[in-house]
């Protein structure tokens, strides 16, 4: 028997922006699932735009199992995973051995093919493409909180939209000016466009 699959259902009871007043909650489950929607997007525009070759399957893998190891370490909010070296370093060495624990549960024919993405290469271009998504899906959080009147999420879009601004991508770039616009609408000024 794993638990494997087991832990990571779990991943929708990890809230959130746990600092910050949402009017929406929002778990790390559905942030996964948006981030590789997002990482996908960004690899194949990569590709197809900017003439890049980033692995599309290995940037989605990557994306979908980034916050794996929150089932154990819980989501530590931003202000406090980066207060100091020292914190952001012990941090990284809980995550990783989350990541171990959970990868112990699985089967050993079965650790070759999950593995690899649990624990990503952090060096590698499709983990920047992943940064990038997790990034935009911050983003695309505090757009959503500001059009609901939510001003808590003032601050953090616009060091956040630095970021983005700052990361020299391209592939980035065209989503922002291409797609971002789009999560300002209504239903209705959607439909209608």
């Amino acid at each position: 028997m794993s638990n494997f699959y087991a832990f990571l259902d779990r991943m929708k009871y990890i809230r959130r922006w746990s600092l910050m007043r949402s009017s929406r909650e929002e778990n790390i489950m559905e942030h996964s699932q948006q981030v590789a929607l997002f990482a996908h997007a960004l690899a194949v525009i990569d590709t197809q735009i900017c003439g890049n070759a980033p692995d599309v399957t290995k940037t989605v893998l990557y994306a979908l199992y980034h916050e794996t190891s929150e089932v154990m370490t819980g989501d530590l909010p931003t202000p406090i995973k980066y207060f100091n070296n020292e914190i952001h370093g012990a941090y990284k060495q809980l995550e990783e051995r989350a990541c171990d624990k959970l990868l112990e549960m699985l089967p050993a024919p079965l650790l070759g093919g999950i593995a690899p993405y649990v624990k990503a290469d952090a060096d590698s271009y499709e983990y920047k493409l992943v940064k990038a998504a997790d990034k935009l899906s911050a983003y695309v959080k505090c757009l959503e909180e500001l059009k609901a009147g939510n001003t808590e999420f003032r601050k953090a879009k616009e060091s956040i939209e630095g970021e983005l601004r700052g990361k020299n991508m391209p592939c980035l770039d065209y989503f922002m000016q291409t797609f971002l616009p789009g999560f300002l609408l209504t239903l209705d000024e959607m439909e209608d466009l």
